[in-house]
């Protein structure tokens, strides 16, 4: 076997161990891009734990079939970018989608959440979607919210109890 069949080959595996390791993952078109918008596109991505690749369209398909996700080859024409997240499902939705309404060249194609091809629509949803922090501190408050409430009734009932003992005193 020749020598670049066998790179390609490892290219490949290489490929699908990418999408199977990867919680979310999303197809964009750079096309347009100067070069210091992609390096601030990377850094940004680096910063958050997400890869951004630049694949060869017939080896990404070849993975793609690898791993069932096939229904991402209509996607994968053109120049094409892919963000690959094995931490967090919403951090590349968030980063490229904000990118995305900065910089007009950048189009969103089609993404992979968790196993599941999705589209537009679902990533921008995914985007919308507060940071993990955000959701953990909403959580917070809604736990603390009825033991807050509980002890300002307690320090009520106190208080009361208080002032009907210093009345009782007085007289």
């Amino acid at each position: 076997m020749s020598k670049a069949i066998e790179l390609k080959k490892q290219k490949v595996a290489e490929i699908v161990e990418l999408f199977q390791n990867s919680k979310s993952t999303i197809v964009t078109d750079y096309r347009g891009l100067n070069v210091k918008q992609v390096t601030e596109l990377r850094k940004e991505l680096r910063e958050a734990g997400v890869e951004f690749h630049v694949l060869k369209n017939t080896l990404t398909k070849r993975a793609t079939d690898e791993v069932n996700l096939s229904e991402l080859h209509d996607k994968l024409e053109g120049p094409s970018a892919i963000a690959f997240s094995a931490e967090d499902v919403v951090a590349p939705a968030k980063i490229l989608h904000k990118f995305a309404k900065e910089n007009k060249d950048l189009e969103i194609k089609a993404g992979v959440v968790e196993g599941k091809v999705v589209g537009m629509e679902e990533i921008k949803a995914l985007a919308d979607l507060p940071s993990r922090e955000g959701l953990l501190s909403m959580l917070l408050s809604v736990l603390q919210a009825p033991v807050r409430n509980f002890a300002l009734a307690v320090q009520a009932v106190a208080d009361k109890e208080d002032e009907s003992t210093s009345e009782a005193a007085a007289e």
